[in-house]
């Protein structure tokens, strides 16, 4: 069973690691964007990381409270996505023995979801001033929900990556971020270059929802083509980094164009999240380092 230290170090771990990784579109370690800079999303890992491990809190308790932390030390929305899905997850890992009861504890965390975790939801939603859960629908986020997290969740799992991780027991991750990351790794890539691969992965395979709410679907699509096409040819490649300049040159593109795949940048800090919880609760007992 994970102690509440190794929560919060596997949590900042898995966001410091992301926003090192070179994904094109996101602030990066090459690359600044948006009007962020990477010490914004290092200051706010730090800040959620202990509320996120904070035993007995509820997934709403964790997400509000982190939100909180986080906008005493930036002034920018560098986490929602990120909290949404990690607390669920950090509720799950609490009372895992082994890395295969995670699935199973996660599924559970997620159908008792309340009303009460959908309120504290929305406030940390205004609280982080980025809109979309609920937005223009029923249950929208500028009132107070008379459903659960997961209710609210299933209402915008049609538009909404995030929203549908919840409704899907996080299957996403799953079946394409973790395989992914993982057959990177074993493969000799660092940490940063397999979480990249990771990216272009998920990326590949479904269109980023921010995107798609701040641009268009067919914006979304291009993009999912775009990496799709280097997905295959890395596919082909020996080592990740000979693609250096082909992703320093599509991200400098994508944020000139104000493209930012933020979703699937938030995907991929889970997916770290949960490699950190494999290897925590692996039966060698291997630390993250």
């Amino acid at each position: 069973m994970l102690s509440e230290l190794q929560i919060a170090e596997s949590v900042f771990w898995a966001c410091e690691q992301e926003v090192r990784a070179p994904k094109p579109g996101n602030v990066n370690c090459f690359s600044d964007g948006h009007n962020m800079a990477i010490d914004d999303f290092i200051r706010s890992a730090r800040a959620i990381a202990p509320v996120m491990a904070r035993p007995g809190l509820t997934v709403g308790e964790r997400i509000l409270g982190a939100i909180g932390a986080t906008r005493q030390v930036v002034d920018c929305n560098t986490n929602l996505g990120i909290v949404l899905l990690f607390a669920p997850l950090c509720c799950a890992a609490e009372d895992c023995e082994s890395f295969a009861d995670l699935a199973d504890s996660l599924k559970n965390v997620l159908q008792n979801l309340t009303v009460e975790d959908a309120r504290l939801t929305y406030q940390a939603i205004r609280m982080a001033e980025a809109g979309g859960l609920g937005e223009h629908q029923e249950q929208d986020i500028s009132g107070e929900p008379t459903v659960t997290l997961l209710e609210a969740m299933q209402m915008a799992a049609e538009r909404d990556q995030i929203a549908l991780q919840y409704v899907s027991n996080f299957n996403t991750l799953w079946q394409i971020g973790l395989p992914g990351l993982t057959s990177a790794l074993n493969s000799g890539e660092s940490v940063e270059w397999a979480a990249a691969f990771a990216y272009l992965k998920l990326l590949s395979e479904v269109p980023d929802s921010l995107i798609c709410r701040k641009q268009s679907r067919e914006q979304a699509i291009a993009v999912t083509e775009k990496a799709k096409q280097l997905v295959f040819e890395m596919n082909k490649n020996s080592t990740l980094n000979a693609y250096l300049d082909q992703l320093t040159a599509w991200d400098n593109e994508l944020k000139q164009n104000a493209i930012n795949p933020g979703t699937t940048a938030d995907l991929v800090a889970a997916t770290l999240l949960l490699h950190a919880f494999q290897r925590r609760l692996s039966a060698d007992r291997i630390s993250v380092p």
